[in-house]
């Protein structure tokens, strides 16, 4: 597995340092997506840009994370679902519309389970969702700028989605929060089927034990 280094002040690439210094302003810290993509001084600064504007849009903050989170859980990043689970409880978003997005759900409140449907739709058919998808999406309340700006916070999450699936990107410490924890349906399946065969390892030897043991 290749590896990928988290980047430090003292480690960066040159032009990556000031971008690293402006996130640690923002967040406090330098989260290690963050200082995986300071490999490449371009690559995080496109993505430190595109986190901005979306942050400047006219989607509200609640959108914005409905939107973030329903892109993260349909690209399988347990990175990101439980870096925006945290996000979007901080801007007080219904815990049941949270809940619904992690689990694939729908949410209660009808204007943000459009925002999710059509968020994922976009990703789902690269766009193409068809003239009706998108009167549905503008109906349910959005105007065609918010639709535009669903495809640049899908943008800005495909960056980070992405880079965490190649990168393996270590998962942060707070990240540790049961509250928080979610599992990709494909690790769901994966662990599922290490599980059942363990289980048919265990129980054929113990067949073998008894078998064994009836021949003695």
């Amino acid at each position: 597995m290749t590896q990928f280094v988290q980047h430090t002040q003292a480690s960066a690439p040159e032009a990556s340092r000031p971008l690293l210094d402006a996130t640690e302003r923002a967040w406090k810290f330098v989260p290690t997506l963050q200082a995986t993509l300071a490999e490449s001084p371009v690559t995080l600064e496109g993505y430190s840009k595109l986190f901005e504007l979306v942050g400047q849009s006219s989607l509200s903050p609640v959108e914005q994370q409905i939107a973030f989170l329903s892109a993260s859980v349909f690209h399988e990043c347990e990175y990101c679902s439980m870096g925006h689970t945290y996000l979007a409880r901080s801007v007080k978003v219904p815990e049941q519309a949270i809940t619904a997005v992690r689990e694939s759900l729908p949410i209660d409140d009808p204007k943000l389970e459009a925002l999710r449907q059509f968020t994922q739709a976009v990703i789902r058919e690269r766009g193409f969702v068809g003239d009706p998808a998108t009167a549905r999406f503008l109906q349910a309340g959005f105007t065609p700028a918010q639709l535009l700006e669903v495809v640049l916070v899908i943008a800005t999450k495909t960056i980070s989605n992405y880079v965490n699936h190649i990168a393996h990107t270590p998962k942060e410490s707070f990240m540790d929060d049961p509250g928080l924890k979610w599992v990709s349906p494909r690790n769901r399946e994966a662990a599922a089927r290490l599980g059942a065969a363990g289980r048919l390892g265990a129980a054929g030897r113990l067949g073998a034990a008894g078998r064994l043991g009836a021949a003695q």
